[in-house]
């Protein structure tokens, strides 16, 4: 919350802009002069694709299957068709649009379950297990898995079935789309980011997502959340020039998290109050769609845009077809306009399983542009070269650039056609009914 009188953002007389984030009290300042460098500078080791280098330049290429874990699950064709478990054998035989595996080294390890929460695998995780070591093609993958991670954690291999249990049945799943570089790129920086998939697209990953989290909530009884992110380029912490999303299952809430329920139990119209308020107050609102809404984010260490849903559903899974659509569009639509080359972390967020008060699902997309160093770390004031309204000017005039070109979704309202209606946030209607 704000502290005591003190404005979430404020424009000093010499241009310099202030602000306190609202949820977590980061004091971050904008100094003038510094909002026009450059975002993302040119990469200068661009490198000319031979044929067949574009389905081959990370482990999470398409020529490159048997380097990643088994699969959980694919996407396949342009229906999306859910395919599960494919065997070594097959992975070939179909093109996936999308894929659900383990990843090889978790950041919450199948042992942290098994030994600090006494956790065992189910019947069924045994039987897939026993399926995938039945041909020589799926042995030779666990077993090659296998050595790598022991390997690279300095600790004995274990027995070839019990390797099998914790690829298979981990607990931090990585979603990865099927380009590494758009179609017909002929230099590996023509990057496919989640703002050059097209709409549809870009909805069937999000849904993807969507149901990895559910599922990965009851497969870990002990699991208090599920953490979703996605880190895009290498200065925003990814392995991968690779678009790719993560999913960790943890035993806590995390801070922020508790610390906003604490909030909660005053206010449980929290977020409308001190988020979408301020917003259309403030001129912040960016883009809305019917299920959801777009806002220049104050007090973030970086340039930040945050979707709130705006249903009455609190966790994804919750939410009908459609506003997941809705704010998948928004989303889509904000990568599209950020860029290529900008670095970024996309982060959701929502209320975990069992929390005593509401939260809407929000996802919040960092532009990752600059490094906190000594003058961060020792004043804990944060220097983010964009304030929230020129991240709004920007975005909005590249959303207006980029709906005439017709490669974000229809129907959404972008800048001044919002109206305050569409920063109405409905999550905790059900709870506190007004």
């Amino acid at each position: 919350m704000n502290e005591g009188a003190r404005p979430a953002i404020q424009r000093l007389p010499d241009g310099t802009v202030k602000q306190i984030g609202p949820l977590t009290g980061t004091r971050v300042w904008t100094v003038p002069g510094r909002a026009n460098r450059p975002l993302a500078a040119p990469r200068d080791d661009v490198r000319a694709l031979q044929p067949g280098d574009a389905r081959r330049l990370c482990a999470f290429c398409a020529d490159r299957y048997l380097e990643t874990t088994p699969e959980k699950a694919r996407l396949v064709g342009p229906g999306f068709t859910l395919h599960r478990h494919v065997p070594a054998a097959a992975l070939r035989d179909t093109t996936a649009e999308f894929r659900r595996f383990g990843n090889l080294f978790e950041i919450v390890s199948a042992e942290y379950w098994r030994e600090n929460h006494g956790f065992r695998q189910p019947s069924a995780l045994f039987e897939w297990a026993q399926e995938y070591l039945s041909t020589p093609e799926g042995r030779r993958h666990i077993e090659t898995l296998a050595a790598i991670r022991a390997h690279a954690s300095g600790v004995e291999q274990p027995s070839i079935e019990e390797a099998a249990l914790d690829l298979l049945g981990g607990s931090h799943d990585v979603i990865v789309a099927r380009r590494h570089v758009v179609d017909g790129a002929r230099t590996d920086d023509q990057l496919a980011s989640a703002g050059t998939l097209t709409p549809d697209e870009h909805a069937a990953y999000i849904a993807f997502t969507v149901q990895c989290l559910a599922e990965l909530q009851a497969a870990q009884p002990a699991a208090a959340y599920v953490a979703v992110f996605q880190n895009w380029l290498r200065p925003a912490g990814a392995s991968f020039e690779h678009l790719h999303k993560q999913l960790v299952a943890i035993d806590e809430h995390g801070p922020q998290v508790d610390h906003e329920l604490r909030l909660l139990s005053a206010d449980h119209r929290l977020y409308q109050h001190e988020i979408a308020d301020l917003a259309v107050e403030e001129g912040l609102v960016v883009a809305a769609t019917e299920g959801a809404v777009a806002f220049a984010g104050v007090g973030h260490r970086y340039p930040t845009l945050e979707v709130f849903s705006t249903s009455t559903a609190n966790l994804p899974q919750e939410h009908s077809d459609a506003g997941i659509r809705a704010v998948s569009d928004l989303v889509h639509a904000l990568h599209a306009a950020t860029g290529v080359h900008v670095p970024t972390n996309e982060e959701w967020h929502y209320r975990p399983a069992g929390a005593p008060w509401p939260m809407p699902w929000r996802v919040v997309l960092k532009w990752r542009i600059s490094t906190p160093a000594g003058f961060e770390g020792g004043t804990k004031i944060y220097v983010n070269t964009i304030d929230p309204w020129e991240l709004r000017r920007r975005t909005v005039a590249c959303l207006i650039e980029l709906r005439t070109a017709g490669a974000i979704a229809p129907g959404i309202r972008i800048g001044d056609e919002c109206t305050p209606g569409d920063a109405r946030l409905r999550y905790a209607d059900i709870a506190d009914p007004a």
